[in-house]
C-alpha cells in the first residue's frame, strides 16, 4: 500500500505539524513495513509561482505551439498529479499561516487541478482514497473561542479534499502549537498540553485506519 505524502511547514526544525504527521505516518509505516513512500515538501521546497498561470495557458493550447515555460508547467502538473493517482494512501500536513493556506499549497492545489484528470466535470481519479489531512494552530479556534471562525484553511481543504478530488477524508487538528513559545499564551499551557496530547492520539488512531482501509478491501 503506497503513501504519498505532502508537508507544507516552512520550518526546517521543530515543526509541529510535521510531528503530527509522523505519528500518523509511524502507524501507517507498522501495518506497511515494505510499502514506498512518495513525499512532496512545498513548504521548503516550493512550486514556482508563475507555474499555475503558465499551465492554464498552455492547457488552452496544442502541444506543439506551447512556450518552453508552458511546456514545463503542463508536465509539472501532470507529475504532481501522477504522485497522487498512483498512490493508495495520502497524508497532507498543512499549518495554519494568516488564518489561511500558504501560497505554498494553494499553487500546489491549483496546478493540480489544471491536469485534464482533475478538471472539474471529470470523476476525481482520487475518488475514495484514504487521507488524512494534519493541520496546526498557533492559536485557537475551535468553537466558543475569540477567535472561532478565524480558520479558513480547514474548510477550504475539506472543500477541495473531500468534495472536489472526493477523498476520504479524516482530519486532525492540533491547537495551541504557540504555546511556550508566545509568553502571551503562558496561561494555557495545561489547556495546550492536553490538546497535544489529544491531537497525537487522534493522529495514531488514523494512521492505523490508513493503514488497513485498503489492505481489508
Amino acid at each position: 500500500m503506497s503513501l504519498f505524502r505532502l508537508d507544507a511547514s516552512i520550518r526546517t526544525e521543530g515543526s509541529a505539524s510535521r510531528a503530527i504527521a509522523d505519528i500518523v505516518e509511524a502507524e501507517w509505516r507498522a501495518g506497511n513495513p515494505d510499502a514506498p513512500v512518495t513525499r512532496r515538501h512545498v513548504g521548503t521546497e516550493p512550486l514556482p509561482a508563475t507555474a499555475w498561470a503558465a499551465a492554464v495557458n498552455g492547457s488552452y493550447a496544442p502541444a506543439d505551439q506551447r512556450t518552453p515555460e508552458q511546456t514545463e508547467a503542463v508536465a509539472l502538473a501532470a507529475t504532481l498529479t501522477d504522485e497522487l493517482v498512483d498512490a493508495e494512501a495520502l497524508l497532507l500536513a498543512v499549518p495554519l499561516y494568516n488564518f489561511g493556506v500558504s501560497q505554498h499549497v494553494k499553487t500546489w492545489v491549483d496546478l493540480v487541478i489544471t491536469d485534464p484528470r482533475m478538471a472539474p466535470g471529470q470523476q476525481p481519479p482520487l475518488a475514495g482514497k484514504p487521507a488524512v489531512l494534519v493541520t496546526v494552530h498557533g492559536g485557537n479556534y475551535s468553537a466558543g473561542t475569540p477567535r472561532e471562525g478565524w480558520d479558513h484553511a480547514t474548510g477550504w481543504l475539506r472543500r477541495i479534499l473531500a468534495d472536489v478530488w472526493q477523498l476520504d477524508l479524516t482530519v486532525v487538528t492540533r491547537e495551541f502549537t504557540l504555546v511556550g513559545v508566545n509568553p502571551a499564551l503562558d496561561e494555557f499551557a495545561d489547556l495546550a498540553a492536553d490538546l497535544k496530547a489529544s491531537a497525537e492520539q487522534e493522529a495514531a488512531e488514523h494512521g492505523r485506519r490508513l493503514s488497513s482501509v485498503r489492505t481489508s478491501a
